[in-house]
């Protein structure tokens, strides 16, 4: 089951693409002129989260991974199992106010997320003998 959530604020819009995988979670963050994967972030109640942040340019690395940290500390509450989130949001000539969005896009996106998880949850749980 999947769903993908929309928001726009200051001149650019940023989607959240929700995809169930057995317990486990899948989530795509991106958007604005150039969406990409910049981060991959890992979660497991069994283990510490873990980044990995993807070179940029100019022997710089993205920090997507600070939306992807926003978005999973709103909806670890409600993870059953595991959660992979890739976050990849650029906005060309990015100003300060655009940067600002982005957290209450991500804010809101997890929001919206939370509110779905609680209204399908997993139909099934996996069977061990």
């Amino acid at each position: 089951m999947s769903k993908i959530f929309t928001n726009k604020l200051a001149d650019y819009e940023i989607k959240l693409q929700a995809e169930w995988i057995g317990n486990d979670l899948f989530l795509c963050l991106f958007g604005g002129d150039t969406p990409h994967i910049g981060t991959v972030t890992t979660f497991s109640r069994d283990t510490e989260k873990q980044v990995q942040r993807f070179p940029s340019h100019d022997g710089r690395f993205h920090k997507d991974d600070v939306l992807a940290e926003l978005l999973l500390k709103q909806i670890v509450a409600e993870l059953p199992g595991n959660c992979i989130i890739t976050a990849g949001v650029h906005v060309d000539h990015i100003s300060q106010e655009q940067i600002q969005a982005s957290f209450s896009m991500t804010a809101e996106l997890a929001e919206a997320l939370k509110r779905w998880l609680s209204e399908h949850p997993l139909a099934k749980e996996p069977f061990y003998e």
